[in-house]
């Protein structure tokens, strides 16, 4: 006596069930077809922009940290930049972590308001 399954479904032989092998590949397929251009690609995508943006870094630009700070770049090394975000107050932050590249002026507005 089971709760689930009745007695006859339980002792019945499984239907043979054949399908076309075609049609069983669709749905996983499908999945990997979603996953590919709705996560993996645009992931992709906005690694090479965040590396070319990073290679492209010059001094006396105007940048935001990941963390948020607002400063300008004075010098470029290796693996490290050193952002200047007040007037003798100079950080060093890793090139990854250089989350934007601001229009030129942006300091000035922010000193501004």
């Amino acid at each position: 006596m089971s709760f689930f399954i009745s007695d006859a479904l339980a002792e019945a032989a499984p239907a043979a069930q054949q399908g076309d092998p075609i049609t069983a590949l669709l749905f996983p397929l499908g999945l990997i077809f979603l996953f590919y251009f709705f996560l993996i690609r645009p992931q992709s995508k906005r690694a090479k922009e965040h590396k070319a943006m990073t290679e492209a870094l010059s001094k006396g630009d105007e940048v935001v940290t990941q963390g948020g700070i607002l400063g300008k770049i004075t010098s470029i090394g290796e693996n490290f930049v050193s952002i200047e975000i007040a007037k003798d107050t100079v950080i060093n932050v890793q090139k990854h972590s250089v989350g934007a590249l601001m229009p030129k002026g942006t300091i000035k507005e922010m000193k501004a308001e």
